[in-house]
């Protein structure tokens, strides 16, 4: 749809300057777009973590060996997750995926390990460490899309 007052279309070197050359254009793939989504996922429910935490809304379950078990599987989860990196990752969003799952784990295992007092805080923690892998995780995927 052309906007002009006398209609056609723009002239090629005129379009190619406001849009770019046609090989500095990429598309991101489903898989990319997949992981960024993915990222923001787990910004977002850092911030719930946060939030949570902030509202005092946090409570031991009747089962409080439910938090170790969960802090263990996050705990492999990271281990794996670096041992095993994806294809098209490079190796530092494997290490930052990897490290804030060992982290995330450890922390929520030792909720129910330590007082009562300290849940807010190592909640608290858990959610600054997803929100701080959010971000870097979509830094790193921009930052690999643009070379």
């Amino acid at each position: 749809m052309d906007l002009r007052p006398g209609g056609g279309a723009l002239p090629g070197p005129f379009a190619c300057a406001i849009i770019g050359p046609r090989a500095a254009v990429q598309m991101p793939t489903v898989a990319g777009m997949l992981g960024l989504i993915n990222e923001i996922i787990i910004l977002l429910l850092g911030a719930l973590l946060i939030l949570l935490a902030v509202s005092r809304g946090v409570a031991l379950p009747a089962r409080p060996m439910v938090l170790v078990a969960l802090g263990v599987a996050l705990t492999y989860w990271g281990v794996r997750a670096g041992m095993r990196p994806d294809r098209g990752a490079s190796r530092s969003q494997t290490n930052v995926r990897s490290g804030s799952l060992i982290l995330v784990g450890i922390l929520v295992a030792s909720i129910a390990l330590l007082p009562l007092r300290y849940a807010e805080v190592l909640l608290s923690a858990a959610g600054g460490i997803l929100v701080i892998r959010g971000i870097l995780g979509a830094a790193l995927f921009a930052r690999s899309r643009n070379r």
